[in-house]
């Protein structure tokens, strides 16, 4: 048996990342993001790369998993999940709140530890990759497409974070400035326009009343006549306000993005209306996918391999999509590079990819890549370079762990409404819903 197929050592390097002042419907982001990179080095000396999440619940699962790696071979992936389940057990944390970080609904610890074997996974597939000279998409099976389209994600966002959000973040403004009506958020897209070349435009919601964020798709609308339009409140409406929106909408968005929380109240949602409704909050694990498309919740669902277990499953997934006439776009969280690459790979597999993925990868300044990926015409080559063809800063992730090492606690965590309370002492996360 070939040893150099086998796993020598993990290494976890926590980092926390530049994030900018970007508004939803529990706050605002912090200053800073924790992000975790990943590195499976094999007995052969070849090195995968992977990346999820990186606050403490998701590190306090990844360092058992990372300690249990040594002697695995990395073309085990189902012995991968195997592992995880056995060490990542009922003694460590769980969670059933609303996740204010990710926005995808209820936590449990299952969820939580897909998201962390997920980063394994990709690393395991990107040491295999380099190992044998295939891209990741050739170990997928083989790419269908050779670019993948993405969406601009706007954002109602402040100048600057407030004072006293992090000493390293005060008075600190990025070149884009505040966008908090729709003269602002139109400004916002046509850059996005102009520069990357985006040609479908995702607007995150739930941050005004209704009427001000439907004059704002009403203002997109009319500066991009004809391009796909999507709005996202993250569950912040009920399901009058949401049907109201709808219908204000009818013919003008391409679909609405989790308008109301859970499954029984898009499945409503979805009984009054045409608009499409889509998800990365009420389908996000496998045993929530039956309810949601036996009463039609539903009609598009946002992949995500952090959420859903590694590309694999994220294949998985496609295919149930496809046999339900489900149609499939991808979620996007504050990734960087690496992750970028892998979500490229795995959406050029997917022959039912019927929507332009999200990316907040324009919005991040920072990465742990040598090479930055770059949008062109709204899209992304595919790479066929081996593994997932990016190539680890380690100056970069040394800079960044630093900070995370400095850091007193404040920003290892993310909390949307903490970040917010700098602005406004008296905010406390919403109730859903809020209109």
């Amino acid at each position: 048996m070939d040893s150099s197929l086998t796993v020598d050592q993990v290494r976890l390097t926590p980092i926390l990342i530049a994030d900018p002042p970007l508004l939803n419907t529990q706050g605002v982001h912090q200053p800073f993001t924790p992000r975790l990179i990943v590195e499976v080095i094999t007995q052969g000396g070849v090195v995968g790369l992977g990346e999820t999440y990186g606050d403490g619940k998701y590190l306090e699962l990844a360092r058992p998993l990372a300690e249990a790696l040594p002697g695995h071979r990395i073309t085990d992936v189902n012995g991968l999940f195997a592992l995880a389940d056995e060490v990542c057990g009922e003694s460590h944390r769980t969670e059933s709140n609303v996740d204010a970080g990710g926005l995808r609904g209820a936590q449990t610890l299952d969820k939580l530890r897909l998201s962390v074997v997920s980063a394994f996974e990709v690393a395991f597939l990107d040491a295999l990759g380099k190992h044998r000279g295939e891209p990741v998409h050739s170990l997928l099976g083989g790419k269908v497409r050779d670019a993948v389209d993405y969406s601009a994600y706007l954002f109602y966002r402040w100048a600057q974070h407030p004072a006293g959000a992090h000493p390293a973040g005060l008075g600190v403004e990025d070149e884009w400035g505040a966008a908090l009506d729709p003269a602002g958020v139109v400004a916002q897209a046509r850059r996005f326009a102009d520069t990357y070349g985006f040609r479908s435009f995702k607007l995150k919601g739930g941050v005004f009343a209704p009427d001000e964020e439907i004059a704002a798709i009403r203002a997109l609308a009319e500066e991009f006549p004809g391009q796909p339009l999507r709005l996202d409140p993250n569950g912040a409406w009920s399901v009058p306000t949401s049907l109201y929106v709808a219908e204000q909408l009818a013919g003008v968005l391409e679909y609405l993005e989790d308008p109301a929380t859970g499954t029984d109240l898009m499945a409503q949602v979805s009984a009054g209306t045409s608009v499409p409704l889509a998800t990365n909050m009420c389908v996000t694990a496998v045993p929530e996918i039956a309810e949601a498309f036996a009463r039609d919740a539903v009609q598009v669902v946002l992949s995500d391999h952090h959420y859903w277990g590694g590309l694999r499953r994220t294949q998985e997934l496609a295919a149930i999509c496809r046999a339900f006439g489900v149609g499939l776009s991808m979620h996007s969280n504050t990734h960087l590079g690496i992750s970028l690459a892998a979500m490229t790979h795995v959406a050029a597999t997917v022959p039912n990819l019927d929507y332009a993925c999200d990316s907040h990868y324009p919005w991040q300044t920072e990465d742990v890549i040598t090479v930055r990926h770059t949008f062109e015409d709204g899209r992304l080559a595919v790479s066929d370079a081996p593994g997932l063809g990016v190539e680890l800063d380690r100056d970069a992730l040394a800079a960044l762990h630093r900070r995370w090492a400095e850091d007193d606690g404040t920003m290892r965590e993310r909390d949307d409404a903490a970040a917010m309370r700098k602005a406004h002492p008296e905010w406390v996360r919403p109730a859903l819903p809020r209109w």
